[in-house]
């Protein structure tokens, strides 16, 4: 990380958590952030699902909710971005504060409830980016709808036309219920009716369902019996967990999701568990903790295909984008793989 940008994360931190991230993103509008071009490498370019990523480190969706920076962010390392969550209407979300720090243990708590500016508004400036970056959507329901399954579809017809991927989003522990949708009879159905949307789109895009990491293993089970028998396009492995085990810092008790260093291992082996389930059949992106090549690495070879990350961003900036990609090129070569394919799942028994 360079010195310009400890400064600037140094100031960030002398404002509460959202404003902090509202000025982070008035500087990436103004560009004032670092740019490069998306490492890349014959060992890192990936193929997942039909998109051709020039490296497997994504931005989860949260990071950017009303797709304001696509371009900017596009020019910041990722392979792929994704931007959301999206909602048909707009929505304000849960009371602030919301969102809190936990610098002790790298990590963060949030319970925003699906706040942004609706699907009209971020489905105009989609269409209105000029990159030619990878971009998804992440899909999400309006807290007070009368039928939330069918908001995800109502959300991917309306903005579908401008993406490269989109993201059913049924895991976020912020909207009252939302896991429910994750029971197999409840996710089928829905899963089955954004599936059907996607096909009446001109040009038809990979599907991807993001799951919780709090899920017994008879509940990955009925998610992999489910992927496979829907068709859907890949697993994001996964999102926010309710678990508090081991923290320490003083917002350690806040309710909301617990996303950064502290869920690693957690989200690892579910992902290992569901890669083991779905045997190949369908590919897996690893979100979870990822602040490290080391962590990318190591999801990778539990049986991930690509990796996201977002709060990592929060403690080690912009630049880490680069350098994770860099050192997964490093990593590939000293193990001997020829690309990131060659090692997905290689090491998955280490977390079974």
């Amino acid at each position: 990380m360079k010195l310009i940008e400890k400064v600037g994360l140094k100031a960030l931190y002398a404002f509460d958590p959202e404003t902090a991230h509202s000025m982070a993103i008035r500087a990436l509008k103004m560009g004032v952030t670092p740019k490069m071009a998306p490492i890349t490498s014959a060992r890192l370019r990936t193929h997942v699902a039909g998109l051709d990523m020039p490296n497997p480190v994504g931005l989860a969706a949260g990071f950017d909710k009303n797709a304001e920076v696509c371009d900017a962010l596009g020019q910041s390392g990722f392979g792929f971005i994704e931007v959301g969550a999206a909602t048909p209407r707009p929505q304000p979300g849960n009371p602030r504060p919301r969102l809190f720090r936990l610098t002790q243990d790298q990590a963060s708590i949030n319970r925003f409830g699906f706040n942004n500016q609706g699907m009209d508004v971020i489905a105009n400036r989609l269409a209105a980016r000029r990159g030619s970056g990878i971009v998804g959507l992440n899909l999400g329901a309006n807290k007070d709808s009368a039928d939330r399954a069918a908001d995800f579809a109502t959300v991917l017809k309306h903005c579908g036309a401008h993406l490269d991927f989109a993201t059913v989003n049924v895991s976020s522990p912020n909207t009252e219920k939302l896991r429910d949708l994750q029971g197999k009879d409840a996710l089928t159905a829905l899963l089955s009716g954004v599936l059907d949307a996607n096909a009446k789109l001109d040009r038809p895009v990979p599907i991807f369902l993001k799951i919780a990491p709090d899920l017994d293993l008879s509940e990955v089970e009925d998610i992999a019996q489910v992927a496979r028998s829907t068709g859907i396009n890949g697993v994001i492995a996964t999102n926010t967990t309710l678990s508090r085990d081991g923290l320490t810092s003083p917002h350690r008790d806040q309710a909301g999701g617990l996303a950064g260093q502290p869920l690693f291992e957690k989200s690892t082996r579910v992902l290992a568990h569901l890669s083991q389930m779905l045997d190949g059949a369908v590919p897996i992106i690893g979100v979870g903790g990822v602040g490290s090549a080391q962590q990318a690495y190591d999801k990778i070879r539990a049986g991930a295909s690509a990796v996201q990350l977002y709060t990592a961003l929060v403690y080690g900036g912009l630049s880490l984008v680069g350098e994770i990609a860099q050192g997964l090129d490093t990593l590939l070569e000293r193990d001997g793989f020829a690309n990131v394919a060659d090692a997905v799942g290689t090491d998955r028994d280490r977390w079974l």
